[in-house]
């Protein structure tokens, strides 16, 4: 009985000695390492000394997005800026008025207001309806181009007769119902495809590059796959924010419009696919891969200078090209730095987690990104009132 009891007591001890041998070696299988103990696939900036994860499962990898290393504010800039963007365009896509049909416009009406067909004097409506809607002229220029009143007419003739006689009262409460109803109808917006393309674009690479940086540690399969993926996100977003400047500045001259779209996205597919040769992905090739976007960007200038030309006299060309400088400083400042690496290279390892080159690439993105999408909301204004 004694022999079993020391026995058993051995076992245990030998047990729990395994038991936190395991712990220990898995505290110390993911701990963070120095750049000199990197697997040469992870190795990228000779200039950020600690802080490092490698060769992680994909659960610990995951969930190291609430732990600290070099790569946190790398994954959470572009994570916060994803969730904004997607903010952004639920709410755009709810506040920002779609396409209207007009030749549904009687029928939207009559849906609208089922009791129009009923009222015993229109003629004195139409007219005052006029002089209601008089004050809206400056925000609906297009209103009496586009004949509301015509259209009124045609849907309900027979209740626009001078002989007929209504209350005054009923006839005042549906003015404003009426002007309420054609106002927002009258409006003929813009196509917002190219708007939304760009929101996308943002989207996808704000997630993809926040995937890449907290997900490359798991192996270098996985890492070259996801670092594909950025590249082709960062190629993205400067391809479909070009596209608001080439459809809304050019929609009443097809040909540029079209030769515009078709150059950038000719270029940023080019862009991603010389981004799938394995030598695009090396740190020797960074100087190449900043210069590369940086070309994307620049070949914006020249829609944005034949824009200036067209409409040097309207504040709109004014305001979205001003944007667009802003967007300009924001993207090329963000490439000077990545490719400079500053300002780590002048202190290593004093910027390991906070405020090393490529936290504050990230940061100018989402603010160039950002730019765009007010200088978006602009050209949308300015084409749904003018049109062509």
């Amino acid at each position: 009985m004694g022999i079993e009891t020391v026995e058993n007591e051995r076992v245990e001890r030998s047990n729990s000695k395994g038991r936190k041998g395991k712990r220990l070696w898995k505290k110390v299988k993911y701990q963070l390492v120095e750049y000199h103990s990197l697997p040469g696939y992870l190795k990228d900036n000779e200039y950020i000394k600690g802080y490092y994860r490698a060769n992680w499962p994909l659960k610990q990898a995951l969930f190291s997005i609430f732990s600290i290393h070099n790569e946190t504010l790398n994954v959470w800039t572009h994570l916060i800026g994803f969730f904004l963007f997607l903010s952004l365009t639920i709410y755009t896509a709810m506040k920002v008025p779609n396409v209207v049909d007009l030749q549904h416009l009687p029928g939207d009406l009559l849906t609208c207001l089922p009791s129009l067909p009923h009222m015993s004097d229109l003629y004195k409506l139409r007219e005052e309806l006029k002089t209601s809607l008089t004050t809206m002229d400056h925000m609906l220029p297009s209103l009496t181009r586009w004949h509301i009143f015509e259209l009124l007419s045609n849907c309900l003739p027979e209740r626009f007769s001078a002989g007929n006689h209504t209350n005054v009262c009923v006839l005042r409460s549906m003015t404003d119902e009426l002007a309420s109803i054609v106002a927002p109808l009258a409006r003929r917006p813009i196509t917002r495809w190219p708007f939304f393309t760009f929101l996308g674009g943002a989207m996808f690479c704000l997630l993809a590059s926040s995937a890449c940086h907290l997900l490359s540690c798991h192996s270098e399969r996985l890492s070259h796959i996801l670092l594909r993926i950025d590249y082709a996100g960062i190629a993205a977003l400067i391809t479909t924010s070009f596209y608001i400047v080439a459809y809304y500045s050019f929609t009443c001259y097809p040909f540029f419009c079209y030769l515009y779209l078709g150059f950038i996205t000719i270029l940023g597919i080019t862009t991603v696919l010389l981004s799938l040769l394995p030598a695009f992905q090396k740190p020797e090739f960074r100087n190449v891969r900043a210069a590369l976007f940086s070309g994307m960007g620049l070949s914006g200038i020249l829609p944005i200078l034949h824009k200036l030309v067209l409409f040097w006299p309207q504040p709109e060309a004014l305001h979205t090209t001003g944007y667009e400088m802003l967007l300009g400083a924001f993207y090329g400042l963000g490439a000077l730095v990545y490719a400079t690496r500053v300002p780590e290279r002048w202190m290593p390892g004093k910027f390991d987690v906070v405020g090393h080159s490529h936290q504050l690439f990230h940061v100018l993105v989402v603010a160039g990104a950002y730019t765009q999408y007010r200088g978006g909301l602009v050209y949308l204004k300015w084409r749904d009132l003018e049109g062509c």
